[in-house]
Parts: structure tokens; C-alpha cells; sequence
């Protein structure tokens, strides 16, 4: 029977990038990663979209996406084969007839300090010429804006766990955890685990390891999300921004000339192997022809994932109060993986007793406990 200290059930990016953050803050550390799947990030983290935004989330994930960025623009060396993050931009719009909506959006951005520019009708068709006249009267810019290279990042965090003596353990799907004498008894199909702390970073299936751990689920909610790839004429420009409705209806952004487009989609599911539906794919391709005069050539392809919430939409990061010696890293939402450094570190070092690493020092933690459900 393998022993641990510490043992993550999940290795998508919640469960990778907080495996590479405990051995970075307590070398030789014993960590094992139990991935239920034949191969990590195979559901949630391997369909993201993912770009960072820093108003994305709202003003209580802000502090975790802003203080990423630095790991992302510089991370430690050796870390990544190529760069993490490009430049992107977003350009967020409003319908012409809803005009609250940038005011809401402009409220965030002040709160969060976050850089952005109103633009007027000029300066909106300078970065995206293909709108209709009701959708290009005013927009917010967000320069910040960046495209994140997923695969690559949950790759590394991969890699530099298991360069540190990390244990990363596939086909292993926790069927049952027992906490007896201070000690998790974890079984799983490819074999019997022990450790000090049981961490659940299962994104879909966090409330059913817990179940299966004896603890309370929170209430995570898997919702589905859409993205319809099309081909376009003209193509899309490389350099083109993620444009986004304020509203939340549709959002749209470039990949080699094509569109990835999504209609925003939440709509409450069940952890599983998440197909695309074919209503809200044509809704995603009917939002886009209203708010673009773009002809669309062809459906590429097409793809869906599940974004995991807490019932406050807030991440759940710490030791849950009923069984201290069980820890979450789940309810990331759909912004798990430009939170992920700092999500991490904080994990880290409430599982560890440190404190955390000084550039991380001023996020509170206390909105992402799991106490606040008990």
C-alpha cells in the first residue's frame, strides 16, 4: 500500500497546479495525484476556451486572477517549453437598446483596478469591423486581455510535480475514503492509497468524492458550456480581440483563421463525458449572425465542457470544518485556469500551516473557505 502526506484526487488544473505549489513551498514532500481518468485533464480543463480576463468572475475572483498573471508572464525558469500567455485584448459590447450593461461591467473594472477604455464607434471598428450598427455604438477595452496556452500549462505543472517526486496515478477513480486514527484510507481500481490529508480537486465529481470520503458535498453544480468552431470570410484576423456581449449572451474569439464561438451557455448538468447540444449550438451561431454581418463558410467542429460552481459561484479553496484532515481545491468555475497560481498557493499553504508566499499575501482567503457552507 503506497503512503502519502498528501494525496489529490483530481489532476486537472486544480489538482496539477496545487501538486507543483506544495512541492515548490516544502521539497520531498510525498504528493500523489489519483486521476480517475486514463489521462489528466481530459474533461473540464482539456475543453477550456480559456483566456485570461481579469473582470471575468466578478470582484471576488479578480484578486486571484490579477495576482496570476505575474506566474504567467514570468514563470520560473525551466518551467514551460513555450510562452504561457499572448496578447489578446477584449472588446466588450452592449446592445444598443441595453445600455446598463457597460455601466455594471465599468463598476468592476474600478473595483478591481483593472486597465480599460471606453471606445465610441470609430475606434470599435478599428479592432472589429464585421458588427452591426446596433452593437457598435460603444465597448469597453480591455488591453490586459490574454490567450492562455492550456495544454501547456497543465503539461508543465504536470511535469514539474513529477520532477519533484510527485505520484501521478491514472485509472484511478476514488471509489471509497475512510479518516481513521489521523490517517486516509483511500481505495481506488488501481490500488489502496494512504495519507495524512485528502485533497478533493475532482472538478464535476468534487460533492461525489466527498460523499465517498464521508463528508458533506457543498452543492457543486456542473454547467455545460458550447463552443461551435466555424470557418468565416474573410478569416478571422490572428490579432483580432475576444469580443464578448456585456450582457453574457454570446462571446466569440479567433484560432488560425476560424471562430470559436459560444452562446455562454450554463445549463445545469450531470458529472459525465459532456456532448455539445444541438439547440445551443444553433443559438451561439443564430447570437453571432445578429450581432455580426460575417458570413459563416462551415461548422468545423464543435465541443462542450463543464464549469463547476458553488452555489455562490465562488471558488472552494481550504480544510473543510467537519473533517479538517480533508481539504478542497474545486468550484473554480469557468475561470479555474486563470486563477490557478494563486488558487494554488493559497491551497498550498493552508494544507502546509505557512504562510503564503509574499506576492500572494494580499488575497484574503476567508471568501473561498469551505466554512462558509457549514
Amino acid at each position: 500500500m503506497s503512503q502519502f502526506d498528501i494525496l489529490i484526487v483530481g489532476a486537472g488544473i486544480g489538482g496539477a497546479s496545487l501538486a507543483h505549489a506544495l512541492l515548490v513551498a516544502q521539497p520531498g514532500l510525498k504528493v500523489g495525484i489519483l486521476e480517475a481518468e486514463s489521462q489528466p485533464g481530459y474533461h473540464t480543463t482539456g475543453r477550456s476556451a480559456a483566456f485570461y480576463a481579469e473582470t471575468y468572475g466578478g470582484p471576488t475572483v479578480q484578486p486571484l486572477t490579477t495576482a496570476s498573471r505575474r506566474f504567467f508572464e514570468c514563470p520560473p525558469k525551466g518551467f514551460a517549453d513555450t510562452a504561457i500567455v499572448s496578447p489578446r485584448g477584449a472588446l466588450h459590447l452592449r446592445h444598443i437598446d441595453a445600455p446598463g450593461t457597460l455601466k455594471a461591467l465599468e463598476e468592476e473594472f474600478r473595483h478591481g483596478r483593472v486597465a480599460h477604455q471606453r471606445l465610441g464607434p470609430e475606434g470599435i471598428h478599428k479592432l472589429m469591423p464585421f458588427l452591426r450598427p446596433e452593437w457598435a455604438q460603444t465597448a469597453i477595452w480591455e488591453p490586459g486581455c490574454a490567450d492562455i496556452d492550456v495544454a501547456g500549462l497543465h503539461q508543465a505543472y504536470l511535469r514539474s510535480a513529477k520532477k519533484a517526486g510527485a505520484a501521478l496515478i491514472t485509472d484511478a477513480r476514488l471509489s471509497k475514503a475512510v479518516h481513521r486514527s489521523g490517517v486516509w484510507h483511500v481505495e481506488t481500481p488501481a490500488g489502496a492509497y494512504q495519507a495524512a490529508a485528502l485533497v478533493n480537486a475532482a472538478g464535476a465529481w468534487a460533492d461525489q468524492v466527498a460523499e465517498a470520503a464521508g463528508v458533506a458535498p457543498i452543492g457543486i453544480q456542473p454547467l455545460r458550456r458550447t463552443i461551435v468552431v466555424t470557418e468565416v470570410r474573410p478569416d478571422a484576423p490572428a490579432d483580432m480581440p475576444v469580443v464578448m456581449d456585456a450582457g453574457g449572451s454570446l462571446y466569440f474569439k479567433p484560432d488560425a483563421g476560424r471562430l470559436w464561438i459560444s452562446p455562454h451557455d450554463e445549463t445545469p448538468d450531470v458529472p459525465h463525458d459532456v456532448q455539445p447540444d444541438e439547440m445551443d449550438m444553433a443559438v451561439a451561431l443564430d447570437r453571432f449572425e445578429q450581432m455580426c454581418d460575417w458570413p459563416i463558410r462551415r461548422l468545423a467542429s464543435k465541443w462542450a465542457g463543464l464549469r463547476n460552481f458553488a452555489p455562490d459561484r465562488q471558488p472552494v479553496l481550504g480544510p473543510d470544518p467537519s473533517e479538517p484532515g480533508f481539504h478542497w481545491c474545486a468550484g473554480q468555475g469557468g475561470w479555474g485556469i486563470q486563477t490557478a497560481p494563486a488558487a494554488a498557493a493559497i491551497a498550498a499553504a493552508q494544507l502546509l500551516g505557512k504562510p503564503v508566499e509574499p506576492h500572494y499575501a494580499g488575497i484574503d482567503p476567508s471568501p473561498y473557505l469551505p466554512a462558509r457552507f457549514r
